[in-house]
């Protein structure tokens, strides 16, 4: 209940306020005095987002065990300051906001006990990243100081080649220190760490080759980075045999994660339920998909790259048609840019294959439109930022997972039941076999966790229970999500927690509106919610606070 106060009180407090303001204007914690402002809730927040980055010497960020057991001990600080904002009095909104603040807390709080990927994960040390991600922060535990080449347009200009030599020459350093600060024995992580080196070291030779002749001191860092990659990678292999112990972060943990940091309202348990549930009923509904679809001919895959930029550029322009024409969400004008700009370009196929998600859009490109709902998000929180400061930048930890995992993996169904593929029955199948994988994939993520697997069997696993032989056992993409999940506990099965949640919220508010609801109306609330997780937009969308109650209590 909003506090009364006396005047004497209001004069206190108020005092009270200016103390603690001009504490928070050196971001010193003081957790002393209550308060019920929303405004000192955002001061707060970016306190802690300037105290969570890693301190830097000569230009490296240190992760030293000194510096982590000094990070984590200030934590405490935060924590304490945070839990006296009193939020009784605020709306609904506001309290989300307090949610997702405490949950990014928790989830540097939990880095520090459990996942310690400074001391655990040999992965955590790369820098360079050529490609951009398609929800609002890379995906797993990412190294202070990243380099995001993707945001440079080449030819380089002569300041952001000065710009990248100076990151790119932190490399050597970081990886150095890197030998001192791994001192985990999780086997696993460790042999995986060992091909994401060796990806590093393939990334930095393309730039290489693509900036050659004209930057001598940029083509000299990057020279040297590689060399430093590459025997970081010797020195990993050499180390890898003492690596025996287990790498997943074991079931209470992870139900601890699930519902402190991802604040997902389901237990380890339940969600092995519904995983093996969901890949069931993909299976199942492919076989009937299949015999209904047994006598029309299969449509021809993609076969040039004149037809692949044809039949791309056609698949956006009767996606979004759809979406206007059948009223599904609001359209911007940056939505078809958006998807436009990531058709990317013909590959012809490896010993006659691709990898798993080549292999469904060369054969019907829309389909993947569906998921590129990714493109759309992201074009908002450029074009449309969120009025909350806090909603405002990508949420620490992966916390926006069911949200944006969630929704652009439900939207691949949803179009489905909508209509979109019903002049092309086949298209259809591509659904199940892409629900199919998520589920198989999402399974390995929480066994490998349970330490019941190790990442090698949950390859298997996954590519045994996808459809059509499409996820190859020794292809990129089951290597490359299974070391994800092993990274980023619960990640692999927020595509599908994450859609059932759209779902059940979609189900609800139309409950609750009546003939008032539409679909559009829904999707156009839940885009203005922003990138939070899926029980917050659901508490402030129907007041419903039940998923948040179930294990955290709501302030």
């Amino acid at each position: 209940m909003p506090y009364t106060l006396t005047f004497r009180k209001t004069f206190i407090l108020s005092a009270l306020c200016i103390f603690i303001a001009s504490c928070e204007q050196k971001n010193v914690p003081n957790e002393k005095y209550q308060s019920t402002r929303y405004e000192d809730l955002v001061t707060l927040f970016e306190a802690w987002r300037d105290f969570q980055k890693p301190k830097l010497i000569d230009s490296v960020p240190d992760y030293s065990a000194k510096a982590m057991a000094a990070q984590h001990r200030e934590l405490a600080a935060y924590q304490r300051r945070l839990a006296v904002i009193d939020t009784s009095g605020w709306p609904v909104a506001q309290r989300v906001d307090y949610h997702l603040v405490k949950a990014e807390m928790n989830g540097l709080d939990f880095d520090h006990r459990v996942r310690q990927p400074w001391a655990r994960d040999p992965a955590f040390y790369v820098m360079l990243f050529p490609e951009q991600s398609d929800v609002p922060a890379r995906e797993g535990p990412v190294i202070h100081g990243a380099i995001d080449l993707w945001m440079y347009a080449f030819p380089l200009a002569p300041q952001h080649a000065t710009e990248l030599a100076a990151q790119i020459r932190a490399i050597p350093k970081l990886l150095e220190q890197a030998k001192s600060n791994l001192v985990g024995n999780a086997r696993d992580l460790w042999s995986a760490g060992i091909r994401s080196m060796k990806g590093q070291s393939d990334d930095l030779a393309a730039f290489g080759e693509k900036v050659a002749g004209s930057d001598n001191t940029l083509t000299a860092e990057i020279q040297a980075a590689r060399e430093a990659t590459e025997a970081f990678g010797v020195w990993l292999e050499k180390e890898a045999p003492a690596k025996t112990g287990p790498s997943g972060v074991g079931f209470e943990n992870y139900n601890w994660y699930l519902q402190n940091v991802q604040l997902v309202p389901y237990t380890w348990q339940e969600e092995v339920t519904i995983m093996h549930r969901e890949l069931a009923r993909a299976h199942a509904a492919l076989r009937l998909e299949e015999h209904r679809n047994r006598k029309l001919p299969q449509p021809a895959t993609v076969a040039s790259a004149e037809e692949y930029d044809r039949r791309f550029n056609e698949a956006v322009t009767e996606y979004m048609n759809f979406l206007r024409d059948q009223e599904i969400v609001s359209i911007r004008d940056y939505m078809d840019a958006a998807l436009r700009e990531r058709i990317g370009s013909f590959s012809p196929a490896t010993n006659g294959r691709r990898e798993f998600f080549s292999e469904v859009s060369y054969r019907d490109p829309v389909v993947m439109r569906t998921h590129g709902y990714h493109w759309f998000d992201l074009a908002r929180m450029k074009s449309e930022p969120h009025a909350s400061p806090i909603r405002r930048v990508p949420l620490l930890y992966n916390i926006f997972a069911s949200r944006a995992e969630g929704l652009a993996t439900g939207m691949e169904e949803m179009m489905m039941h909508a209509g979109l593929f019903d002049a092309r029955p086949h298209a259809r199948e591509l659904i199940w076999i892409l629900l199919a994988q998520r589920g198989a994939r999402a399974l390995g993520d929480l066994y490998m966790h349970s330490n019941e697997w190790t990442m090698e069997q949950a390859i298997k696993f996954a590519s045994e229970w996808t459809p059509r032989e499409w996820l190859a056992e020794d292809g990129n993409t089951v290597w490359f999500e299974q070391h994800l999940y092993l990274r980023q506990p619960t990640y692999g099965t927020s595509y599908l927690i994450g859609k059932i949640e759209i779902e059940q919220l979609l189900a609800e508010r139309a409950r609750q509106l009546g003939d008032a609801f539409t679909l559009k109306r829904f999707m156009d609330e839940l885009n203005a919610a922003g990138m939070i997780p899926m029980s917050l937009i659901r508490w402030e969308l129907t007041g419903e606070a039940g998923e948040i109650n179930r294990h955290v209590a709501a302030r």
